[in-house]
């Protein structure tokens, strides 16, 4: 019996009594009969060849084609695994939703590659050892993605870049570089902007053509030690089509701060030392100072009485490992 031809039966049942003489009574009823299904059936595609058309801006992920094989089985017999049979669909993912396969995409770029063909297998997940002797409950078909060029955006050599320039540099100096091209095959000239903001100190400039930066104005470290600018390419046959790479310049420092003593302090001492108590010298006040400058160009001070100043014989300014003491003389 086969389901898939007739699935339902209503079979009319006669008993009679007496041998079934005549004079004899009778009775009926009605049996109706409902074949379960087992999966004697393989997935079927309706068609041999797909062919399907895509952008290469096709988001990835994003179902771009559908197939659908046919299996005239029900339930779990009728459920369909689809998978790809040939290299070529590295990358590429076909997935089950309900009973199509969905083909799912790396990301396309149709300067690399404007055709796929791909081998698709549909298979069924449960199969009946008692009907392998069918054949093979599977089937493919060839599925022909013809990649579509799309006009993109300048694409930056680096995802950011990270620029160095001493401070103090003189107007006009050169940063460093960004490079974009065009992805396309038309391969159209890049051209190159600064994104300004009106909140904000203009330090830098970008020249259209070659992608160099270089400076507007002086660069102070100790004031803005770095900066972050965003870079815009355009694609000069088509200006709307913009890229964005961030750009971070590192203000290098140089020794342009002079050493501060940091107290100004009024220093009170007594007139004399008590006998028995004093040492050749007597220390009454410790002096450090800062830099400004980065450590490599503010560490080590040496300390001393200014010059054209007559020195009073009673003090002396000595070093104290790394810092100075101003010391009293003892008598």
């Amino acid at each position: 019996m086969d389901r898939e031809a007739r699935e339902h039966y209503s079979v009319v049942i006669q008993a009679k009594d007496m041998a079934g003489q005549v004079g004899g009574l009778s009775g009926s009823t009605t049996v109706n009969i409902t074949l379960t299904d087992v999966n004697d059936n393989p997935p079927k595609f309706p068609q041999k060849n797909y062919q399907v058309f895509v952008p290469e801006s096709a988001q990835v992920g994003k179902p771009v084609g559908k197939i659908k094989a046919n299996d005239e089985d029900i339930g779990i017999n009728a459920e369909i695994k689809y998978s790809i049979l040939n290299p070529e669909g590295a990358g590429i993912s076909v997935r089950r939703d309900a009973a199509e396969g969905r083909a799912g995409f790396m990301p396309l770029n149709y300067e690399k590659k404007k055709q796929y063909s791909l081998h698709i297998s549909a298979e069924n997940t449960h199969l009946d050892p008692r009907f392998t002797y069918l054949g093979s409950f599977k089937d493919d078909a060839t599925l022909k993605i013809t990649v579509g060029d799309v006009d993109e955006p300048p694409v930056f050599s680096m995802d950011y870049y990270i620029m160095e320039v001493y401070e103090n540099a003189k107007v006009g100096t050169e940063v460093g570089a960004v490079t974009a091209r065009d992805p396309d095959s038309k391969n159209s000239p890049v051209r190159y902007f600064i994104e300004r903001r009106e909140d904000k100190e203009v330090y830098f400039d970008i020249e259209s053509i070659s992608g160099v930066i270089r400076t507007t104005q002086l660069l102070d470290r100790e004031d803005t030690p770095w900066h972050n600018i965003t870079v815009m390419a355009t694609e000069e046959d088509n200006p709307s089509l913009q890229s964005h790479v961030p750009v971070t310049v590192q203000v290098l420092d140089v020794n342009d701060n002079p050493p501060m003593i940091n107290t100004e302090d009024e220093i009170i001492i007594c007139e004399s030392t008590r006998a028995g108590q004093a040492s050749p010298t007597t220390v009454i006040q410790t002096i450090t100072a800062v830099d400004k400058d980065d450590f490599a160009n503010g560490k080590g001070f040496s300390f001393s009485f200014p010059g054209g100043i007559p020195a009073n014989p009673n003090f002396t300014i000595k070093d104290n490992e790394g810092t100075y003491v101003g010391c009293k003389k003892s008598y």
